[in-house]
């Protein structure tokens, strides 16, 4: 990554489900270190699923987690889940403890994101205005090597992770970090996918924040797509000063 710098104007992104998609998720991934490694288990992602629907650390974003701030001791945490997932299934508990050890390798395999095709335009058009980019997501301690070996590392300042912090959005201290790390900006929005923890909690942080790819009610700026969220916040430039507002304790942002 390179070094911060203060100043500017940066946007914070939100990585899974903003910039790229990854067909099947977890459920897909479980599936797949079955296939490999069970051949003829006759399941489906959908077995899967409602196994895998609490238990990762952005379940529970209020409790900080920085005992699992590397990654053998973050993966390590999850074994038990996955090994319950397979053991909820049919696999024998002996099998799935030894199975749920190989779902790191199964995950960051190349191939197993897309990067949505407004990614690129939208980041581009958007830093050739001045806009410096950042990642803060809440994700796997290799999504540094999944960003790169999506061909997309060149184009973000630094990643913020919750797998390296030990907080996850929608946590306060996430967006703290965050700003910290880009310097406090004198501009800065948040965007994703998830208007809990990429949009309410931006906002209650004094960021403004757009909802992308996904309508709620609960958010005030929503866009269809990237090409729309460049527009808006290229649209934002003319009608708001560059200086930041004070609100209260916190430095709040001007959309």
């Amino acid at each position: 990554m390179r070094p911060r710098r203060g100043g500017g104007k940066v946007v914070l992104w939100d990585f899974h489900g903003t910039l790229v998609e990854e067909p099947g998720g977890w459920p897909q991934t479980l599936l797949d270190v079955l296939d490999r490694h069970e051949p003829g288990h006759g399941l489906d992602r959908e077995a899967i699923r409602p196994f895998l629907k609490d238990g990762f650390p952005w379940h529970r974003p209020a409790e900080p987690h920085p005992e699992l701030a590397d990654g053998d001791s973050w993966w390590a945490s999850l074994e038990p889940l996955f090994s319950n997932a397979f053991a909820s299934v049919g696999i024998k508990r002996s099998k799935g403890a030894w199975l749920a050890r190989q779902v790191r390798t199964a995950y960051i395999e190349s191939g197993r994101y897309r990067v949505f095709d407004d990614t690129l335009t939208s980041l581009r058009m958007l830093a050739s205005a001045g806009w410096r980019h950042a990642i803060l997501s809440n994700h796997v301690p290799e999504l540094p090597l999944i960003v790169e070996s999506l061909g997309l590392l060149d184009e973000f300042e630094i990643i913020i992770n919750s797998a390296d912090t030990g907080y996850e959005k929608p946590h306060p201290r996430a967006y703290e970090i965050a700003l910290d790390s880009v310097g406090h900006p004198e501009r800065v929005w948040m965007v994703g996918d998830n208007p809990d923890a990429d949009v309410i909690g931006a906002e209650k942080a004094g960021i403004p924040a757009i909802l992308a790819r996904r309508e709620d009610p609960r958010c005030p700026r929503m866009a269809s797509d990237l090409a729309q969220v460049a527009a808006m916040i290229l649209n934002s430039e003319d009608r708001a000063s560059s200086t930041p507002r004070q609100a209260g304790p916190r430095r709040e942002y001007r959309a």
